[in-house]
């Protein structure tokens, strides 16, 4: 045993000599001095099985071992700690450098003009409405007048998810629910993401924004549409602009209205982007229908309203001169930084 105990004497020493740095120390020190099955702990927990006259020796020599292996292993950690202290200090800080350039982040452009818009309307006294993007066929459908022969009730306009659920088609579902727990007069718009089916192209998307708008109170005529209208319009794209109401159809308005501005990028005198007519479509309008009224439990008789929607994506192409919806989704920080 007095042999072996020599071998591992000899052992500590070589391995310290080897140790490059204070994480092998720690090694070493675990491997011979560890509580849990360390060198030394193992030859003293096997001396109550030696011959008698070896066992007090054993433990001496055991122990002696400990205490060196203990302090060699502590003047290794001051080597390491004194080469560390005499190191060359690292160099300071150059202030005459240029600093390096962190990019403020920034509001989508999408965003900015729901914003804008929101702004606008809530200056005209309208609350701001949220609903689920995950909608019911009756709020989707059946409560805004729209017959089940209808083409945007088949697949291929809108997504359906199983047990008459389905993405919404369109954020005039939010009119349904505010009306349904508020009594007239209202004003409020429901800005929101929906989701058609559309193939994808530098004018469509499956997904865009829309903001729908409803006003409803006693008295509330179709000049009072008009007028409201053309207060946003102005407002957005400029006091400049022309505006013109074409007769249209919509299942929940009667009467309704396509609602064009004059070409905010060739003011009116034709191009690409307005087929050369001068004119582009912004948003389309109308009287709310009574049957929409009898559903959510208004009195038709009693109050009228009005009810308008927009495309969110094609407002900001208008405004900036933006000729592929595809970029407001592509994430390229070359034209997000633009806005």
């Amino acid at each position: 045993m007095q042999e072996k105990i020599s071998e591992i004497q000899n052992q500590a020493k070589d391995d310290l000599v080897r140790a490059g740095s204070p994480e092998d120390v720690e090694k070493i020190k675990t491997r011979y001095l560890g509580r849990k099955g360390g060198i030394i702990n193992e030859i003293i927990k096997a001396i109550p099985g030696l011959p008698p006259e070896q066992r007090s020796s054993t433990g001496k020599s055991a122990n002696i071992l400990k205490k060196e292996i203990g302090e060699w292993i502590e003047e290794k950690k001051a080597g390491f700690n004194t080469s560390a202290a005499n190191a060359s200090p690292l160099p300071l800080f150059d202030v005459s450098q240029p600093g390096v350039h962190k990019p403020y982040g920034r509001r989508h452009p999408l965003t900015q003009t729901i914003d804008d818009i929101k702004g606008i309307f809530k200056k005209l006294c309208f609350d701001i409405e949220y609903g689920p993007e995950v909608e019911h066929e009756y709020y989707n459908f059946d409560a805004l007048n729209i017959p089940d022969d209808h083409p945007s009730r088949e697949d291929f306009d809108t997504f359906y998810l199983g047990n008459k659920r389905l993405l919404r088609s369109q954020t005039s579902t939010v009119q349904i629910r505010v009306m349904e727990k508020t009594k007239p007069p209202i004003r409020m718009i429901a800005p929101g993401k929906v989701f058609r089916p559309d193939t994808v192209d530098a004018r469509h998307a499956s997904m865009f924004h829309q903001i729908e708008g409803l006003m409803v109170d006693e008295g509330v005529s179709f000049s009072d549409l008009k007028y409201v209208l053309t207060l946003f319009a102005k407002s957005y794209f400029g006091q400049n602009i022309k505006m013109r109401f074409r007769p249209s159809f919509f299942p929940f308005t009667e009467p309704s209205a396509e609602i064009d501005i004059s070409c905010s990028l060739c003011k009116g005198k034709g191009c690409s982007v307005c087929s050369q007519s001068g004119w582009v479509e912004v948003l389309g309008a109308g009287m709310v229908d009574p049957n929409v009224f009898d559903t959510v439990g208004y009195d038709s008789g009693k109050y009228t309203g009005f009810a308008f929607g927009m495309g969110v994506e094609r407002l900001t192409m208008l405004k900036y001169g933006i000729d592929n919806i595809r970029l407001f989704f592509e994430n390229d920080l070359r034209f997000l930084s633009q806005f």
